[in-house]
């Protein structure tokens, strides 16, 4: 019996420790914002506003975890519509052929403290490459809910002409390099 009892143990332990929890953006909580400097002088800031995404982690933190998100085009949101109608056409994104930019990890290892080095995919319109960008990881709490969430952020720049996005390729007017900050809470399913 203490054998049976002993067995169930070890295997109960071993399915807790690599049991997948699944979690999901909570768009209320969350943003995909972007900077781009304009004329050499000044920035102007933007969001997509529809955009959703799951990460599948093995504990309370993002080690060995995936991650995958996609960013609807068309939500693009810089405060003015005839600028975002152009961010929407051929000029820049070409919404209509290519609705949603992705992101899928193919590696995360911890760095220091709660910071991560995420790698993985990114594609806009035709092109995909790989990119790594430092993740803060801010940890896991309970919402108003009593639902396990968890958040985390990451800043970094691409240069819109590895993409495809050749509008003003000499970057005067529109500058190549683009600073997107994201900030993500994710709710456990």
């Amino acid at each position: 019996m203490k054998k049976v009892f002993l067995s169930f143990l070890l295997v109960l332990v071993s399915v807790t420790a690599f049991a997948q929890s699944i979690w999901a953006v909570d768009p209320m909580h969350s943003s995909v914002n972007f900077n781009i400097k304009h004329m050499g002088i000044n920035f102007v800031q933007g969001r997509f506003d529809v955009f959703k995404g799951k990460v599948s982690t093995q504990g309370a933190n993002l080690d060995n975890a995936s991650l995958n998100f996609e960013v609807g085009v068309n939500s693009i949101n810089t405060g003015v519509e005839m600028r975002d109608k152009h961010l929407k056409s051929a000029d820049f994104f070409d919404a209509e052929k290519y609705p949603a930019m992705t992101f899928n990890s193919t590696s995360i290892t911890k760095d220091k403290n709660n910071t991560y080095l995420l790698k993985g995919e990114l594609k806009i319109k035709e092109t995909t490459k790989e990119i790594t960008v430092p993740v803060t990881f801010g940890g896991v709490a309970k919402n108003q809910q009593g639902k396990e969430v968890m958040g985390f952020q990451t800043k970094f720049t691409v240069n819109r002409l590895d993409y495809g996005i050749k509008y003003d390729p000499t970057g005067a007017g529109v500058a190549k390099d683009v600073e997107v900050s994201l900030f993500f809470e994710m709710v456990k399913e």
